[in-house]
C-alpha cells in the first residue's frame, strides 16, 4: 500500500512542499512516481519520514538528519532509542506541568511559594554532554556551580532577563531595524553584557567575551537552527548574527 504526496501531508501535518524539498535534497525520495507524475510514498517512506520529524524535533538541521539515518541500519533500533528519549521528555514536562500548576494554585489561593518546588523539571543540566565538548568540562562544571549557587529567585530573575533579550532581538527584527543602527546596537551591547555574567563559558568574567567568541557565537546562532526559534526563525538569527558582528568590529 501506498499514499499520494497530498495525502502524506495532510497525514503527517506538513506540507507537499516540504516533502518535496526533502526528495530534492535526497532526504526522502518517494517509493514510486506514478503515470501522472504524482509522488507516491510506501510504509518504509513513511517511517523514515517519522524519524526525520522526530529528528527535526530534537533541533538537528537537515543535512545532519541525512547523516544520522544514513548511519542507521535498524528502524526499529533508532526508534526504540528515541522513544526511551520521547518518554524521558514526556516525564520532564509533566513535571514541569505539575510545577506551575501547584504555582498557580499557590498564587489563587494566596498560599506561600515553595521555592523548591518551583523549578521540578527545568533541567539546565540536559545539555551537559555539548556545552563540555564545546567549551570543555571545566567550563560546565564551573557554569553548574554558578547556577546551583543562585537561589530560585535569583534563577528567575535571570531566566526572565534571557526571555526579555530574546524577544527585544525578535521584535527589532520583525520591524525592520538595521543590523548596525543604535537600536541593535545597543541590543548587542546587552548582548554581551549578558554573556559576559556566565561564569565557565569563554564569555565569562570581568573581561567578557573576546571578539573571536563573540563573532563565533554570532556565526552559531545561525548554523545551529535551535537557535533560530529564540530570534524569530533563521532570518531573526541572521538579523542577530548581522548587529553582533558590527559590534564586534567596531568594540572588540
Amino acid at each position: 500500500m501506498d499514499w499520494s504526496i497530498q495525502e502524506i501531508a495532510k497525514i503527517a501535518g506538513t506540507t507537499s512542499r516540504t516533502l518535496r524539498h526533502y526528495d530534492d535534497i535526497g532526504l526522502l525520495p518517494p517509493s514510486r512516481i506514478g503515470g501522472n507524475g504524482y509522488r507516491y510514498y510506501d510504509d518504509r517512506a513513511l517511517v523514515r519520514l517519522q524519524r526525520i520529524m522526530l529528528l527535526r524535533e530534537l533541533g538537528l538541521g537537515l543535512p545532519v538528519i541525512a547523516e544520522v539515518l544514513d548511519r542507521e541500519e535498524s528502524a526499529p533500533q533508532a526508534l526504540r532509542a528515541h522513544l526511551g528519549w520521547l518518554q524521558e521528555e514526556q516525564d520532564r514536562l509533566a513535571r514541569q506541568i505539575a510545577s506551575v500548576e501547584r504555582t498557580i494554585g499557590a498564587l489563587e489561593g494566596g498560599e506561600r511559594l515553595m521555592a523548591e518546588q518551583m523549578f521540578d523539571g527545568f533541567d539546565h543540566t540536559q545539555y551537559k554532554d555539548e556545552v563540555e565538548e564545546r567549551w570543555g568540562k571545566d567550563a560546565y562544571a564551573k557554569g553548574d556551580a554558578w547556577w546551583r549557587s543562585l537561589s530560585a529567585d535569583e534563577k528567575s530573575a535571570w531566566q526572565q532577563r534571557a526571555a526579555r533579550l530574546g524577544s527585544d532581538w525578535t521584535a527589532a527584527f520583525e520591524r525592520g531595524v538595521d543590523p548596525a543602527g543604535d537600536e541593535a546596537q545597543a541590543l548587542a551591547q546587552r548582548h554581551f553584557e549578558w554573556l559576559r555574567g556566565i561564569p565557565g563559558t569563554p564569555g565569562g568574567g570581568a573581561a567578557g567575551p573576546t571578539k573571536e567568541y563573540f563573532l563565533g557565537l554570532a556565526d552559531m546562532y545561525v548554523a545551529d537552527e535551535r537557535f533560530g526559534a529564540n530570534y524569530g526563525g533563521q532570518a531573526g538569527a541572521e538579523f542577530v548574527r548581522d548587529a553582533m558582528t558590527v559590534y564586534a568590529e567596531r568594540n572588540l
